[in-house]
């Protein structure tokens, strides 16, 4: 069990590390506020809206 909840955090992190750092690669606001929300809030956006989606996979290539 612990396992499975480190494995969750550490895809929870890079997420919001990939991210933030491929943000300028994204249609969003170039904002510092954007960028810490969008990457913080990523699994909700990532489940709930399809544009996010498009642009999260345009921040992870590169």
């Amino acid at each position: 069990m612990n396992l499975l909840i480190f494995g969750i955090i550490v895809v929870y992190i890079g997420g919001v590390w990939k991210f933030s750092t491929g943000f300028s690669r994204t249609n969003f606001n170039q904002t510092l506020f954007n960028r810490i929300g969008l990457a913080v809030l990523w699994p909700a956006l990532f489940l709930a809206n399809p544009s996010y989606r498009r642009n999260f996979q345009k921040a992870l290539k590169g």
